[in-house]
């Protein structure tokens, strides 16, 4: 097992980073450039492990695919395989397996798609069965609760199926803002739509060529928001991200702004810049629209010992591991608990940080490995399979080191 040190001898920061194009646009871009024949020119995407494996399956011919871990390529080519009436069968790794997709597959399955369980019913691995198209329904409902991307999948073939589709949802949306970056890309293509209440509707078109730039990835600059948080002086430019909105995270502008950190755009990027502030002590936060920050903001928030309560996290279990399972044992390796409150529903962050001695275990996850390496700058640290970073964020060690991080190997 592979274990990294982290520390930063200065704690003062001015660094010029590149930023990796947006995961979640360029996969999205991806599928629809394969239903428009690959007519589209797309740039800047994103060098994630998770972004070339699905560049590569999207150039295979083969029946059975894997997936590794990529749930996004396990929702997306699920809608996309019924979409290109393709035979196929897709699996991925044991924690794959125990992600569920029922919620998708019975989408589809009301459309009239055939897809099939080989092993246990509402979860990979799936096989599915071409069908007649003239046979296909327009109208399809969903629980919104479960996850954005189940909905972002159907969202992508709406455009090809012969009448377009109609999704109703029948509870409550999570994450909300890729739901909506969804919507902007293929209106962006031309594709037209209705939002009214729970439904969606959307217009059959046939995709055009046309040419789409990839922001940067604003989930993985948020880690750079919390290097700036936790760092005596922090001057940081961050190439590529836009002002634009597109991606939901990029809420962390003005979530920061109240901790010190303040953003300037112009054409080439942002600037972070640190300045002084009375930053609350007592936070309350909804990650509902946003769950991949909330493990940012755990770490961070543990490290200067605000005590916060989170809710809307109830998505962070079925990731790439359970997130909050993870984050519960970790913190507590830093003094700070992270409890479940079952009289006031939301998981409560307290505690008075210390700097342990024992590795941060990762748990495959990304997320677990850049949301507690800013914790470097507290003092050393230590944190276990460094590589998982490869999954969104390819080059964040190096980064790291450009910002002045001391980074080493000890096993």
């Amino acid at each position: 097992m592979s274990i990294v040190r982290i520390s930063h001898p200065t704690k003062r920061i001015k660094a010029r980073i590149t930023v990796p194009g947006s995961k979640s646009e360029s996969n999205r871009l991806l599928i629809l450039n394969a239903l428009s024949g690959n007519k589209l020119t797309l740039e800047n995407l994103s060098t994630a492990r998770d972004t070339r494996q699905l560049v590569q399956i999207l150039s295979e011919e083969k029946k059975t695919i894997d997936v590794l871990d990529a749930g996004t390529s396990m929702r997306f080519l699920t809608g996309y395989y019924c979409a290109s009436n393709q035979h196929k069968i897709i699996t991925g790794s044991e924690r794959m397996k125990e992600r569920p997709i029922g919620p998708l597959v019975s989408a589809l399955s009301e459309i009239g798609f055939d897809v099939r369980y080989l092993d246990k019913e509402g979860f990979p691995p799936i096989e599915i069965v071409p069908v007649k198209f003239d046979r296909l329904e327009k109208e399809a409902f969903i629980e919104g609760n479960v996850s954005s991307q189940f909905i972002t999948a159907l969202l992508l073939i709406a455009p090809s199926l012969p009448n377009g589709l109609r999704l109703n949802f029948t509870t409550e949306l999570t994450s909300r803002p890729y739901i909506e970056m969804t919507l902007q890309i293929l209106q962006n293509s031309g594709v037209k739509y209705d939002w009214t209440d729970n439904v969606i509707e959307v217009k059959p078109h046939k995709l055009q060529t046309g040419a789409f730039s990839v922001g940067g990835d604003w989930s993985s600059a948020s880690y750079w928001y919390s290097i700036a948080f936790l760092a005596e002086e922090a001057e940081i430019f961050l190439e590529g991200m836009k002002d634009d909105w597109t991606q939901g995270d990029q809420a962390i502008v003005d979530w920061m702004k109240r901790f010190g950190v303040i953003t300037e755009f112009n054409s080439q990027g942002a600037l972070l810049r640190k300045i002084k502030v009375e930053y609350p002590k007592l936070m309350k936060m909804s990650f509902k629209d946003n769950p991949d920050l909330a493990q940012t903001f755990a770490a961070m928030f543990a490290a200067k010992n605000i005590y916060a309560t989170f809710n809307g996290v109830e998505t962070l279990k079925i990731k790439e591991t359970d997130r909050i399972e993870a984050l519960r044992n970790e913190l507590r390796k830093f003094n700070v608990h992270f409890d479940y409150s079952e009289m006031y529903e939301f998981y409560q962050l307290k505690g008075t940080v210390r700097v342990p001695e024992v590795p941060i275990k990762t748990y495959n996850d990304h997320r677990m490995a850049m949301s507690f390496a800013p914790l470097g700058l507290l003092g050393e640290i230590h944190i276990e399979d460094p590589q998982v970073v490869e999954k969104s964020y390819p080059t964040f060690w190096s980064d790291l080191v450009k910002a002045g991080f001391k980074i080493s190997s000890i096993q």
